[in-house]
């Protein structure tokens, strides 16, 4: 096999799972506040699970996980309930916050967000979101099943790289914004985004959207 054979292959895979996922969605807004707040303890986990996590729907996708999930709908119903449910309920905290807004304090104190709580909310806001499903599993999966028996895994790692390469750079890149964000009303402004997007999509879902 040639390298252009493997190199394109990955680089239009690299460039779908892009266009996918830099979007103002719900694991990308739980993580950039995460990467704010610039607790690596918390950030590299989360980043971990967030890039490992589109990394096994996409390989699923392509093993033809996508045919089971379209033939088994009631799963998706179940997954789109439970997560409309959650993506409310984070909404609601997000615009309490934004009601009440404090500073980042960037001398050493803890975070507000623990290692616990930000690994189980990534999982839910990850496994619980039944378009992730339908982004990697069926397209990403599908889109790479449509190149050769070879180049299919090529086009796979390309979307799993980017994957990776956006959320390391979204949560560890974050942190160059904290100097702005040490102002409450920058919080008050990204907590009322992330409500907007949280409650959008759950009531979405909700209605079967």
């Amino acid at each position: 096999m040639t390298l252009s054979a493997t190199l394109v292959p990955a680089f239009f895979g690299l460039i779908t799972g892009l266009t996918l996922i830099v979007a103002i969605g719900t694991q990308n807004a739980f993580v950039l506040r995460l990467g704010i707040e610039g607790r690596n303890r918390v950030i590299a986990p989360v980043v971990a699970i967030c890039a490992l996590s589109d990394a096994v729907l996409i390989l699923a996708g392509v093993v033809g996980l996508g045919a089971v999930i379209t033939a088994a709908p009631v799963a998706i119903v179940v997954i789109r309930v439970l997560g409309s449910a959650f993506l409310i309920g984070y909404g609601l905290w997000a615009a309490r916050r934004a009601v009440r807004p404090g500073a980042l304090v960037v001398t050493g104190a803890p975070a507000e967000t623990g290692l616990r709580v930000a690994v189980t909310t990534v999982l839910a806001l990850t496994w619980l979101n039944p378009h992730v499903y339908l982004d990697t599993v069926l397209f990403l999966g599908g889109v790479a099943n449509q190149q050769g028996s070879t180049e299919r895994w090529w086009w796979a790692a390309g979307a799993v790289l980017a994957s990776f390469v956006w959320f390391a750079a979204l949560g560890f890149g974050a942190r160059l914004l904290r100097p702005f964000f040490a102002r409450p009303s920058a919080w008050r402004v990204l907590d009322a985004v992330i409500a907007v997007v949280m409650l959008s999509l759950g009531i979405r879902l909700a209605l079967g959207h």
